[in-house]
């Protein structure tokens, strides 16, 4: 005997798009069978015969049905107390009937029922053709997804009868413990999956529909052996296909031409790297950058950073403020992990990108920025808003400061600890204040961009979006002690948002459109819908942002 082996253990969750792709995989973990002689695949009806198709066609080995009826309990049909197979065997779980006090005329009466519908759906499925012979060969037997197993066993019992060299058990999804148990009554178990806490077969999957009689007949009677599926059974490995279309990225730069084949014309680039502060990363994403730069036209970078500190360094890059170096521009990143940004990577891609944009002003051509599109800076972000009315609306500057002294109950810089005052009710919730304040910065907005051109224009931006950074830092502290799915979408959605605003302020300076490049953690920049924390509803940058206008390189 050997033991269950399971894929993916864990939380529960859709991890199968449908029963073909279920199947597909499958396949992929039982591959010591293909080519061998004397395999046969049995597909419990009707929801296994879809799964167990894209198995016999994967391993060149013929497929036919095996029809077990579940006996559901009398008055109580969705709980199984036993199983019936083709040549009429039964397979009871005592404990669930004397639980439910199922009396043995009960139990009659239901395997009689289930026992004509067995044989009408034999006669159906196979339109005539003899079963499939499987004595001295090595049968597996495939359904899609067990709960207690019920059908299964009775499956295997009434197998036995046949006489079968050996017998294999794959199934998408299954409990751990349901898995443990057939391992110890046949050869081999495949479990793709064994959710905890197992909840039902259907939630392993996107598409559970139900499967008719019709498309059983139809699969059943689609050869599995022979040239028609032998594309299938040559198909190239996960392995070989990364071997035949895997870069060469010498110090994690790829070649420029699989660059330009990438980038094409994207507007956005979205750069990921998994460390949060790996040198080698780092040095590849800022050579991919200056290239994005110089050759492509990209006039800014968008980092993982907050609003404010980037912003500083948005002005020394720019030739503006009272910075004189990049480490001086740099020093704003204070809140932990500093080292993410002040880093000897990003200080000289500062000072080139100073250099740079000093040789593009000298010449009358468009400068590249840097943005920060976090939302960590609650309290930064409401004494920038200030200090800006300060200068244009000393009226208006008296208003802000007595809406975000709202923020100063609790500890003065540290927005965790507001939102946890304000979620428990330990103290009050400064949300009506940040969207008055946001309101009031999106009315005056236009007079305020009109006064000194384009200048006036950037800051009045800037201004606008530390005060919806307050905003949506407010709602994020607050629902961070809700849920951690919740905290991380407000986060991500609050990238996407400031992302397509930069884009759209940008595109308003110049003729051209503008061109962006993301620098953001893995977690951030790629698509969650094809991670299993997608399955979770949690939502990414790259999600947003995956679409003909945008490339990630992660």
């Amino acid at each position: 005997m050997t033991r269950a082996r399971g894929l993916i253990k864990g939380a529960p969750g859709r991890v199968f798009r449908d029963r073909r792709e279920a199947g597909r995989i499958l396949a992929s973990l039982l591959g010591a069978y293909r080519g061998r002689e004397n395999v046969v695949v049995l597909g419990l009806p009707r929801g296994g015969i879809p799964v167990a198709w894209e198995v016999a066609a994967a391993l060149g080995a013929p497929l036919d049905a095996f029809v077990v009826r579940k006996l559901g309990a009398p008055g109580h049909e969705e709980f199984a107390v036993g199983a019936l197979a083709s040549d009429g065997r039964v397979v009871v779980n005592d404990d669930v009937l004397r639980a439910l006090r199922v009396t043995p005329q009960q139990l009659r009466d239901v395997a009689e029922r289930e026992g004509r519908e067995l044989i009408r759906r034999e006669a159906a499925y196979r339109g005539g053709r003899p079963p499939v012979d499987v004595a001295g060969k090595t049968v597996i037997l495939v359904d899609d997804g067990l709960a207690t197993g019920a059908s299964m066993f009775a499956a295997i019992q009434a197998l036995r009868e046949a006489e079968p060299a050996e017998i294999v058990v794959a199934v998408p999804a299954a409990p751990e413990s349901t898995c443990r148990e057939l391992a110890g009554i046949v050869d081999h178990v495949i479990c793709a999956s064994m959710p905890t806490p197992f909840l039902a077969v259907g939630e392993s999957f996107w598409d559970f529909r139900q499967i008719s009689d019709e498309e059983v007949r139809e699969l059943l009677a689609t050869p599995t052996t022979g040239v028609g599926t032998a594309r299938i059974r040559i198909a190239e490995t996960p392995a070989e296909v990364v071997d035949r279309t895997a870069v060469d990225t010498p110090a994690g730069l790829p070649p420029r031409e699989a660059l330009e084949e990438i980038v094409g014309d994207a507007r956005i680039v979205l750069i990921g790297e998994s460390s949060h502060g790996t040198h080698e990363f780092y040095e590849a994403r800022v050579e991919i950058t200056k290239w994005l730069i110089e050759e492509k036209g990209f006039c800014a970078v968008a980092a993982e950073a907050d609003w404010p500190d980037a912003y500083r360094v948005n002005r020394y890059v720019r030739g503006l403020g009272r910075h004189g170096s990049a480490d001086e521009a740099l020093s704003g990143f204070e809140r932990f992990p500093a080292w993410m940004w002040r880093n000897v990577v990003v200080r000289d891609f500062v000072d080139w990108l100073h250099a740079h944009n000093g040789r593009r002003r000298e010449s009358g051509e468009r400068q590249t920025g840097f943005y920060g599109l976090d939302l960590y800076s609650l309290h930064r972000s409401t004494q920038e808003v200030t200090a800006y009315l300060e200068n244009v609306d000393p009226v208006a500057a008296v208003r802000a400061r007595e809406r975000y002294a709202c923020f100063d109950h609790t500890s003065a810089d540290d927005g965790q600890a507001y939102g946890f005052a304000a979620a428990f009710g330990a103290g009050l919730s400064c949300e009506r204040q940040a969207i008055d304040q946001l309101v009031e910065m999106q009315r005056n907005a236009v007079e305020y961009a009109r006064r000194d051109g384009l200048l006036t224009e950037d800051e009045q931006f800037y201004a606008h979006q530390n005060a919806q950074t307050v905003r949506n830092a407010e709602v994020y502290y607050r629902a961070m002690f809700s849920g951690r799915v919740t905290s991380w979408n407000l986060r991500d959605q609050h990238m996407a948002q400031t992302l397509q605003a930069l884009l759209a302020h940008l595109d308003r300076q110049a003729d051209a459109p503008a061109r962006i490049v993301v620098w953001a953690h893995n977690s951030h920049v790629g698509d969650a819908r094809a991670t299993e924390v997608g399955t979770d509803g949690q939502l990414t940058l790259g999600q947003w942002r995956a679409s003909d206008t945008a490339r990630i390189l992660a």
